[in-house]
């Protein structure tokens, strides 16, 4: 038999998991699209300093991948999917960004300081 204990602790950690995406959805958020002809829009991106979600909207036919190796991020769209990435970086600069499956698609996330 199940202990109360048990349903508690249960119950307690599914709150918890339910509490993340409104954790995501309070962020600044920016978008990127990977458009139809292998390239991304904006292809620069500006961003302020801290943490935020970044959208990633593949309107294309073919998978793709959002890479970014100074960021340590990389995330995988099948075609036509939506999806995001939380992203926290703390100092201003460029951080290049490219599509790992057609390797001429390149873009630059701009950090800049914090106002």
């Amino acid at each position: 038999m199940v202990s109360s204990r048990y349903w508690a602790l249960l119950a307690l950690a599914l709150m918890a998991g339910l509490g993340t995406p409104a954790l995501a959805a309070d962020l600044p958020t920016f978008t990127i699209t990977f458009k139809p002809d292998g390239n991304f829009d904006p292809q620069r991106l500006e961003v302020p300093a801290g943490r935020f979600k970044l959208v990633l909207v593949n309107e294309s036919q073919e998978p793709v991948e959002f890479e970014s190796l100074p960021l340590r991020k990389e995330k995988v769209l099948g075609p036509g999917v939506k999806s995001f990435v939380v992203l926290n970086v703390s100092r201003p600069g460029d951080y290049p960004f490219f599509d790992d499956f057609h390797q001429d698609a390149k873009g630059t996330l701009v950090v800049l300081p914090k106002p």
